[in-house]
C-alpha cells in the first residue's frame, strides 16, 4: 500500500474518533429521556440554570423549537429559479440557532473565542446569557416562556418594537414553546432529573 494511501486511512480513521455526535436524541417528546440518552445535555442546562437562574425546561423547550436538539442544525438554502444555490436563508446554527452576530456579541462578553454553536454546553450557556439580558431590557420574567422566546426569535429590539404581533405564526409557536415547556417540566419533576 502507497505511502498516500496509509496516510489518507489514518486520516480517516483519526476523523472518525474525534467525531461529534450532531443527531437528535431518539424520543424528543420526553424530556427524562434526552436526559437519560444525553447525560452531557442535562450537564450543560444544570450549569446554566444556577449560572442565570434559566428554567432548564424552558431551555429545553426554546432549543427543541430552534433546531431540534441537532447540534449542527442551519436554516436551509435558498435557490434561485428553484435549482442555484443562492445561500443560507440566515446565518443561524447549532443547537441556540444563534446568529452570528449574536453570537459574536456573547464571545466577546462572557463566552469567549473558543466557544462554539454547535457544543451544547456553549449553547445552553448563550442561551442563558440571552434570556438574561432579555430580563434586563424588557423586564419579560425568565420563567415566562412564551415571551421569552418571542423575544428570542424577534430580537430584544423587534420584541420591544412588537414586530411579533403581526405574526400570528410566531404568536402561535410561542405558546407551542411555553407548552412544551411545561410538559417537560412535568415530565422532569417525575423522573427525578430537576
Amino acid at each position: 500500500m502507497s505511502s498516500f494511501f496509509r496516510a489518507l486511512v489514518l486520516l480517516v480513521l483519526l476523523g472518525s474518533c474525534g467525531s461529534r455526535e450532531f443527531s437528535a436524541p431518539r424520543d424528543l417528546d420526553n424530556a427524562c429521556s434526552i436526559l437519560s440518552e444525553r447525560p452531557e445535555y442535562r450537564r450543560a442546562f444544570k450549569r446554566a440554570e444556577q449560572k442565570y437562574g434559566v428554567p432548564m425546561p424552558g431551555m429545553m423547550a426554546m432549543i427543541y423549537q430552534e433546531s431540534k436538539f441537532i447540534g449542527n442544525n442551519r436554516p436551509p438554502h435558498q435557490y434561485a429559479l428553484g435549482v442555484i444555490p443562492i445561500g443560507r436563508q440566515s446565518s443561524a446554527l447549532g443547537y441556540s440557532q444563534a446568529l452570528d452576530g449574536t453570537w459574536e456579541e456573547y464571545q466577546n462578553e462572557v463566552g469567549g473565542r473558543r466557544s462554539k454553536r454547535e457544543d451544547i454546553h456553549d449553547a445552553a450557556d448563550f442561551m442563558g446569557w440571552y434570556m438574561t439580558k432579555t430580563v434586563a431590557e424588557t423586564g419579560v420574567p425568565m420563567y415566562d416562556i412564551r415571551n421569552q422566546y418571542l423575544a428570542y426569535h424577534d430580537g430584544r429590539s423587534g420584541f420591544k418594537r412588537g414586530t411579533w404581533r403581526s405574526k400570528s405564526w410566531l404568536i402561535r409557536i410561542a405558546g407551542e414553546v411555553e407548552q412544551r415547556a411545561l410538559l417537560y417540566d412535568r415530565q422532569l419533576r417525575s423522573c427525578g432529573k430537576r
